[in-house]
């Protein structure tokens, strides 16, 4: 058999699961792919108003709105992107899939609003001491539309799953929903008292809010890089369950962690008494962990003692 031919067959045989076909197991999961390519069209689209229309009003707040929603697009299109390689199947060299591209655009995203971030706040420093003029009923024009269009696409993104890379987009779409809100107030503001200063500060505001959600972001991306064990996992929950069952005299070894949004691993040693129940013991392992602790993706390994053979579950 050629070296192709058999890079083919172990592609074919590769699953994460015991009794799981790389079909139902990768591409089955739903990474919301479709609807992050329709909320980049219309967050694209409405980003190039906004530019045209924050350097012709000179209205900081809406430049900043815009250039969030310019970010919100390359997040938006990388997060579609990554969830469209996520649903690749699982490969002799890449067993788990590409299933972590999500976890690193999340990052990726979480860091560019940090730069955005950055860039407005130094910026409406800048106009605090320094005015300059805005036409407020423009501004308010614009910004409404923006709202309206905000609320649109965060609509379609709350309702196209809850995986990282989704919450992610959604997050710099709220974001964007903030800064037209923030937008729309500040030329209002100026538009009937003619009082300049709002707009900056709003836009200082809004990054402060979208500081926080973003940090959330970064900081959960980072612990699943880390391989952290889920923060709705306990370990000794976990522990005492195994430990539970049985004919296991001991548990050790064990490690959990996510693999992308939803699907979190587990690997552990079992001490058992004797090796002709493990049948029962891994399939009463694997109801245990699935019911209680939503873990999916086991793998077991039993063994008598520490110097006796083992034996892994398939």
């Amino acid at each position: 058999m050629s070296s192709d031919s058999r890079r083919q067959v172990a592609d074919e045989r590769v699953s994460l699961d015991r009794g799981t076909t790389q079909a139902l197991h990768h591409v089955g999961h739903e990474h919301g792919g479709g609807v992050l390519f329709k909320a980049l069209f219309f967050t694209l689209g409405f980003a190039v108003v906004e530019v045209v229309a924050g350097l012709w009003s000179g209205s900081l707040a809406l430049l900043a709105d815009a250039g969030h929603m310019v970010t919100d697009s390359t997040a938006l299109g990388l997060a579609a992107l990554a969830a469209w390689l996520a649903q690749k199947p699982p490969t002799a060299r890449y067993t788990y899939g590409l299933v972590r591209l999500e976890i690193l655009a999340a990052l990726f995203n979480s860091l560019l609003m940090l730069g955005l971030i950055t860039f407005i706040v130094i910026e409406a420093v800048e106009r605090l001491a320094n005015p300059r003029p805005v036409i407020g009923f423009a501004v308010m024009g614009v910004a409404f539309i923006g709202l309206l269009v905000n609320l649109v696409v965060a609509w379609m993104l709350s309702h196209g799953g809850d995986g990282l890379n989704t919450r992610a987009a959604l997050l710099h779409v709220l974001g964007d929903l903030l800064g037209s809100l923030a937008a729309l107030i500040a030329g209002a503001v100026i538009w009937a008292t003619g009082w300049l200063p709002i707009d900056p500060l709003l836009s200082i505001v809004v990054s402060g809010l979208i500081l926080i959600s973003a940090g959330r972001l970064l900081a959960e991306s980072l612990r699943v890089l880390m391989e952290a064990v889920p923060a709705q996992v306990s370990v000794e929950n976990v522990m005492l369950d195994l430990d539970d069952i049985p004919g296991v005299r001991r548990v050790h070894d064990l490690h959990i962690w996510t693999l992308s949004s939803g699907q979190i691993a587990l690997s552990a040693h079992l001490e058992l008494d004797s090796f002709d129940d493990w049948d029962r013991i891994l399939q009463v392992s694997r109801g245990r962990l699935d019911k209680h602790h939503g873990i999916r993706h086991v793998t077991l390994q039993a063994e008598l003692g520490s110097r006796q053979p083992c034996k892994e579950s398939p």
